[in-house]
C-alpha cells in the first residue's frame, strides 16, 4: 500500500463555504432562541403580568420575603400566616434556589443594567428566559454526544467485553506474530459522516443535530407545559438546571479529555447539581440518572482514568455543597432514593484502589488475575459495609422511600397515601399524553434512539440511551414527569433529523466542502482501490487486497472483512455521475419532507402553547352576544379578602387555594399546597364533607371565615370524593361502608 500523506491544505472555497454555512447555522440558532423566547410569552401578551395557577403564588410570595428581608432571615423565616395553628418553618422547608435567582437577576441585572423592573415583573417572565437558556444547553447536549469520532455499534462493546473470555488464545497468538508490526493510520470512509478535515471548523454532523435539537426544544409542548410566562414554578428553573448538569457531565467524558480537563469539568458539572438541587426536589432524578450512567460505563467496559475522575468530581462536589441546603441537608448519604450513587461512588474508588495496588504489586498479570485482585478487595469491603448498615439500621439512619417515589413503583390509587393520589399530575400518562406533549417526536425520537445505540455510541452518547429509557419510564407512571421527556425526545429527534441532514447537504455540496479536502481524497483512494482489486485476477494463495489494506489498519474482524466491499461499492456509486444526480433527487425529497413535516409541528406548537398559557386565576370567557370578556373572579374574592377582614382573619378552605388566598389576599390560611401535614388536611376534609353540626364545631375553632368555590366542572363539588376519601383515611366514620368514597360525587357508591 502507499504511504499515508499528510491531509490535504483547505482550499478557499472550502474556507468560504464553511464561513457562509456556519453563519447560516448562526442565524438559525439566533432564530430558535427567539422562538424560545416568544412562544412562552403567550399569556403575557394576553393576560398581562399575573403570577399563574397556585403554587407560583407562594414563590411570589417567598421571593419577596426574601428580597424585604435578605437571606439570613429568610433561612430562619417562620411563616404564621399558614397552617393555622401550627405554621411552617418555611426557611427550612423550601427549595430556595429559584428565589435566589430572581433576587439576583432583579438586583445585579435589572436594577444595574437594565434600568429596572419590578420583582413581579422579573418572576413573570423567567420561565421565558430560562425556556432559552434551556434550549441552548440541549443543543450543546446533542453537539456533546455527536461530536468527534470515537463512536461505536453498541455490539462492538460487547464483542469488546466477550473477547477476552472467548478468543484469549487466538487473540495471544495473534499479538505474537505481529510483535515488532507497525500498524498503519485507518483510512477514512466516505460514509463516515464524521470525517473531518485539518482546519479547524465547528464538525458536522455536530453542528447540523445541535441546529435541529435547538429548532425541537424551543417549542416542544413537553417543555412549554411548565415554562410560560407566569408560570413562575420551580420547574421552569429546574429543566435548565438539569440540562446544564447532564451537558457539563456529557462534557467530561469528551473523547481525548485530559485528567485535568476531565476535573474542571466533574466540578463544573457537580456545581450545576448543586443548583439543582436548591431549585427542585428532582434533583434525585438527576443524581440517579449520573449514578445510573456510570453503572453502565463500567458495564460497558469503558471505565477510565477519565471516567473515574469525573463521576468522583460530580460527586464529591455536588453532595458537598447540596447538603449545605436546608432542605436537603443529610438526605444524599441517608435516604434510599439517594443511596445508589452513594454506593456507585463507593465502588468507583474500590475499582481504582484495586489499580493502583496491581501497579505497586507488579505481579498482577492479565485479567484474571486482577478479577481476583478486585474479588478480594471488594468482599473485605463489602463486609464492612454491611456491619455498617447492620448498625445504623436500628437506628433509623437510613430514611423510606416517600409516597411520591412510591407511586413511580406501584399502581396509582395505591400508594397508600390518599392525598398523593388526590392529585391529576399523578396519574399515569395515556398514550394521548405522549403525542399531546411530543407530537412527531413520538416518532422521530425512537430513531435518534437506535441511531445511538447500533451506531454511534460513546461514552458521552450513551448517556442519551441511559436517559431517554427513564425519562419513558418514569413518565408512563406519572404525567407530570413527561416534562423529564422534552430535553432527551428533543436531542434524540436532533440526532435523527441532524444527521439525516448532513448526510444530505453532503450529497447535494460534496463531501468536500462540508467534511473538508481529506473526505475527497479518502473518497478518491478508496473508489481507485475497489477498481484495481475488482481487474486484477487474484492467484491462488495470494492475499486479497481488501484483507490487506484492513490488516495493515489494524481491523481484521469479520466483520470489516463482510463489509468493506459493501462500503467500496456503496462509495463508487455515490461518486459516479448517475449516483450523485440519484442522491441529490434524493437529498432534495428527505429536505422537502422535513419542511413539510417541520412546518405541520412548528405550527402545533404555536397553537397548543396558546392553550397552555392560561393563567387559572383569570381566563377569558364568551358571552352570549359573542363577546369575549376577561373573568377574574378569583383575583376579586381574595381582594375583598384582603380589604374587607381584619389582617389577623383566618380563612378555612381547600388547601388548593392556601397558596393565592395568602399571596394575594394576604390572610391566615389553615393548609396549602405544601401538604405537609396529612392529619391536617384530613381535618380540613371532615369540615367540609361532614354533617353540617359537626363541621360547624371544628371550624368556628379554626377559621373566621370560610370560602367555598362554586361552578364549574373543577368546583369544591366535583372534589368532594377526593375530600372525603382523605378525611376517610384519618377518621374511618366518614365513609362506613364506602372505602372510595364514592357517595360523595354525581353517581352513587354502585356507580
Amino acid at each position: 500500500m502507499a504511504k499515508a500523506s499528510s491531509p490535504p491544505a483547505p482550499t478557499m472555497g472550502y474556507v468560504g463555504f464553511q464561513m457562509f454555512y456556519i453563519g447560516i447555522m448562526i442565524t438559525a440558532f439566533v432564530k430558535c432562541i427567539s422562538t424560545a423566547y416568544n412562544i412562552r410569552l403567550h399569556a403575557i401578551n394576553e393576560y398581562g403580568l399575573v403570577i399563574h395557577e397556585f403554587d407560583p403564588w407562594f414563590n411570589f410570595r417567598a421571593t419577596q420575603y426574601l428580597w424585604d428581608n435578605g437571606s439570613a432571615k429568610f433561612f430562619t423565616w417562620f411563616d404564621y400566616k399558614v397552617w393555622y395553628p401550627l405554621g411552617r418553618p418555611v426557611g427550612t422547608t423550601i427549595y430556595p434556589g429559584m428565589q435566589f435567582t430572581a433576587v439576583y437577576i432583579k438586583r445585579y441585572l435589572m436594577d444595574v443594567w437594565l434600568g429596572g423592573m419590578s420583582l413581579n415583573d422579573v418572576c413573570c417572565y423567567m420561565p421565558a428566559w430560562f425556556g432559552a437558556v434551556a434550549t441552548t444547553l440541549t443543543a450543546l447536549m446533542a453537539y456533546e454526544c455527536t461530536v468527534g469520532s470515537d463512536h461505536r455499534s453498541i455490539f462492538g462493546y460487547l464483542v469488546d467485553l466477550l473477547r477476552p473470555l472467548i478468543f484469549a488464545s487466538k487473540e495471544e497468538k495473534s499479538t505474537k506474530k505481529k510483535k515488532g508490526s507497525k500498524k498503519a493510520k485507518p483510512s477514512s470512509d466516505a460514509s463516515d459522516l464524521t470525517t473531518t478535515s485539518a482546519i479547524s471548523f465547528p464538525s458536522s454532523p455536530a453542528l447540523e443535530v445541535a441546529l435541529c435539537t435547538a429548532a425541537v426544544m424551543c417549542m416542544v409542548p413537553a417543555h412549554l407545559m411548565r415554562s410560560i410566562g407566569g408560570g413562575y414554578d420551580n420547574e421552569s428553573v429546574a429543566v435548565t438546571a438539569m440540562c446544564l448538569t447532564f451537558y457539563l457531565w456529557m462534557r467530561a467524558l469528551r473523547f481525548g479529555n485530559s485528567n485535568a480537563s476531565s476535573i474542571f469539568w466533574g466540578v463544573l458539572s457537580g456545581i450545576a447539581y448543586f443548583y439543582m438541587a436548591a431549585v427542585w426536589g428532582g434533583y434525585v432524578f438527576v443524581l440517579n440518572m449520573i449514578g445510573v450512567h456510570a453503572v453502565v460505563l463500567f458495564l460497558l467496559g469503558r471505565f477510565s482514568d477519565k471516567v473515574y475522575i469525573a463521576y468522583t468530581m460530580f460527586y464529591l462536589v455536588g453532595t458537598t455543597l447540596a447538603v449545605q441546603i436546608p432542605v436537603v441537608g443529610w438526605t444524599p448519604l441517608k435516604s434510599l432514593e439517594q443511596l445508589g450513587p452513594c454506593a456507585v461512588f463507593v465502588v468507583y474508588q474500590l475499582l481504582a484502589l484495586t489499580n493502583i495496588i496491581a501497579k505497586r504489586k507488579g505481579n498482577v498479570k492479565g485479567a484474571k488475575d486482577l478479577f481476583l485482585l478486585r474479588v478480594q478487595v471488594f468482599a473485605v469491603s463489602f463486609f464492612l459495609i454491611a456491619v455498617a448498615i447492620h448498625l445504623l439500621a436500628p437506628t433509623g439512619y437510613f430514611g423510606p422511600f416517600t409516597s411520591r417515589v412510591r407511586g413511580l413503583f406501584v399502581k396509582h390509587t395505591k400508594t397508600g397515601n390518599p392525598l398523593v393520589d388526590s392529585v391529576a399530575e399523578h396519574q399515569p400518562a395515556s398514550p394521548q399524553a405522549y403525542y399531546q406533549y411530543l407530537h412527531y417526536l413520538c416518532y422521530v425520537a425512537p430513531v435518534g434512539m437506535a441511531f445511538t445505540v447500533f451506531f454511534y455510541l460513546n461514552d458521552a452518547s450513551s448517556f442519551l440511551v441511559c436517559y431517554g429509557l427513564a425519562a419513558f419510564f418514569f413518565a408512563n407512571k406519572m404525567v407530570r414527569l413527561v416534562i423529564l421527556l422534552g430535553p432527551i425526545s428533543s436531542v434524540l429527534s436532533g440526532v435523527a433529523v441532524g444527521r439525516v441532514g448532513s448526510w444530505c447537504v453532503a450529497r447535494l455540496v460534496g463531501p468536500s466542502m462540508l467534511y473538508g479536502p481529506d473526505a475527497a481524497t479518502s473518497d478518491d483512494a478508496t473508489s481507485d482501490d475497489a477498481g484495481g482489486a475488482s481487474s486484477k485476477k487474484k492467484k491462488k494463495g495470494e492475499k486479497d487486497d481488501d484483507e490487506s489494506e484492513l490488516a495493515a489498519a489494524g481491523s481484521t474482524s469479520r466483520k470489516d472483512r463482510i463489509s468493506a466491499p459493501f462500503k467500496r461499492a456503496v462509495n463508487r456509486a455515490q461518486t459516479s455521475s448517475e449516483g450523485r444526480a440519484i442522491f441529490s433527487l434524493v437529498s432534495l425529497a428527505i429536505f422537502g419532507a422535513f419542511y413539510i413535516y417541520g412546518m405541520q409541528f412548528h405550527d402545533y406548537c404555536w397553537e397548543l402553547s396558546a392553550g397552555l398559557s392560561h393563567p387559572a386565576i383569570i381566563f377569558k370567557a364568551t358571552t352570549n352576544d359573542g363577546k369575549t370578556v376577561i373573568v377574574d373572579d378569583y383575583r376579586d374574592a381574595y381582594f375583598w379578602l384582603r380589604d374587607n377582614t381584619p389582617q389577623d382573619a383566618r380563612i378555612l378552605a381547600w388547601w388548593d387555594y392556601g397558596y393565592q388566598i395568602t399571596g394575594i389576599g394576604n390572610r391566615t390560611t389553615i393548609a396549602d399546597g405544601n401538604t405537609w401535614n396529612h392529619e391536617h388536611i384530613a381535618l380540613l376534609g371532615r369540615i367540609l364533607t361532614g354533617p353540617e353540626k359537626d363541621g360547624h364545631r371544628i371550624a368556628r375553632h379554626l377559621a373566621d371565615y370560610v370560602l367555598i368555590w362554586g361552578g364549574g366542572g373543577g368546583d369544591d363539588l366535583a372534589k368532594a370524593p377526593h375530600l372525603a376519601r382523605i378525611a376517610n383515611s384519618v377518621y374511618r366514620h366518614m365513609c362506613p361502608g364506602d372505602p372510595t368514597c364514592r357517595g360523595f360525587g354525581f353517581m352513587d357508591r354502585y356507580g
